[in-house]
């Protein structure tokens, strides 16, 4: 099995299960060169998975689909109830192509967010990015401090595939609180000298995270609450 991110709109990834000439579709924000990307290589779509609602996340379902001549199974939470073949919850299991995948509902970012994860790999979407988590455009912060504290509790050695490409911007940020953070200047300056390669940061790990992720370090929602609100001004 191969996992790879396909580079979307401005800093979006849409990641890439493969499996033989299998594939599963992680957030299709937009379907163009996925599209182009299945068809050079041949590969039959066995599935999609939705974490949540946003058009970055699912801009490319409808042409993906459309372009599809065999029957795709959609997997997403609730909030895409109309777009979906199967509604997935917290702690709802499915297989595809023998690997099993365990729902995770991650909220906060949006309401009923929903992680995917297959083994030691998680797909969180826009739940936690690489030194920082999602928006809290619920206003829910107690459920995106609640997602944060069930990713943290994950075995290190869990892969972290989120959905965009944010790192060095909030290594940037997570720097202006500490200024002084060697392991913060020391992964700034890896993440630099990777992206100008076009490599992407991602995945990350579970126990990278805990180093450099100011918002996993929190210990309090109050204490969240102050972070996230500095991060959106950033």
């Amino acid at each position: 099995m191969q996992i790879k991110a396909l580079p979307a709109l401005e800093d979006n990834y849409i990641w890439l299960i493969e499996k033989d000439q299998d594939i599963i579709v992680v957030d299709p924000g937009e379907s163009d060169d996925l599209l182009k990307y299945l068809n050079t290589n041949g590969l039959n779509l066995k599935a999609v998975l939705l974490t949540h609602f946003h058009e970055d996340h699912v801009g490319g379902l409808d042409s993906l689909l459309a372009s599809q001549k065999q029957e795709v199974a959609v997997y997403g939470p609730v909030e895409l109830e109309e777009r979906v073949d199967y509604v997935v919850r917290e702690g709802d299991h499915f297989t595809i192509n023998q690997c099993e995948y365990k729902v995770i509902k991650t909220a906060g970012h949006s309401e009923e967010h929903v992680s995917y994860l297959m083994d030691s790999h998680l797909f969180c979407g826009d739940a936690l990015f690489s030194a920082g988590c999602g928006r809290v455009f619920t206003n829910d912060y107690q459920a995106q401090f609640e997602t944060i504290q069930k990713i943290k509790a994950l075995p290190d050695t869990t892969k972290i595939y989120a959905g965009h490409e944010y790192t060095l911007t909030n290594l940037a940020f997570a720097l202006t609180v500490e200024p002084n953070n060697q392991v913060l200047m020391k992964e700034q300056k890896h993440v630099k000298d990777i992206r100008s390669k076009g490599i992407p940061s991602l995945p990350s790990t579970v126990e990278r995270e805990k180093q450099i992720n100011l918002f996993l370090q929190v210990r309090s929602l109050t204490e969240f609450i102050q972070l996230r609100k500095a991060r959106d001004q950033f």
